[in-house]
């Protein structure tokens, strides 16, 4: 699947299982969650936190998955084509950070 079939197909999924797009600022708000959701389950699965119960059945895959459900909501309500946001931020990454990486003494020898 691409990201372009992505966004057509949770617009379709929308539009007749979901009726409609919850407004921006409501996806927003629930983009946070989903983030937030996905940070804990990262701070459980590879940081010092122990997990909760209701944790442990959370998988990763899961809740990146519903992280970019939202994204791809957000993209389709505001006009955003996620395929070419993305191919100009690849330019926009490889003209400014060409040489940052390499020469950035922090990284050398991870």
């Amino acid at each position: 699947m691409t990201i372009q079939q992505a966004q057509q197909d949770v617009d379709a999924w929308i539009k007749t299982t979901g009726v409609r797009y919850f407004n921006e600022l409501t996806n927003l708000g629930i983009l946070m969650e989903e983030v937030g959701e996905l940070s804990r389950l990262m701070v459980r699965t590879y940081g010092e936190q122990s997990f909760k119960e209701s944790d442990k059945n959370k998988s990763l895959s899961d809740e990146m998955a519903d992280v970019f459900w939202v994204l791809l909501c957000l993209a389709n309500q505001t006009g955003v084509d996620l395929t070419e946001a993305l191919q100009k931020n690849f330019e926009k990454k490889n003209i400014r950070d060409a040489t940052r990486h390499k020469e950035n003494e922090k990284l050398k020898g991870s």
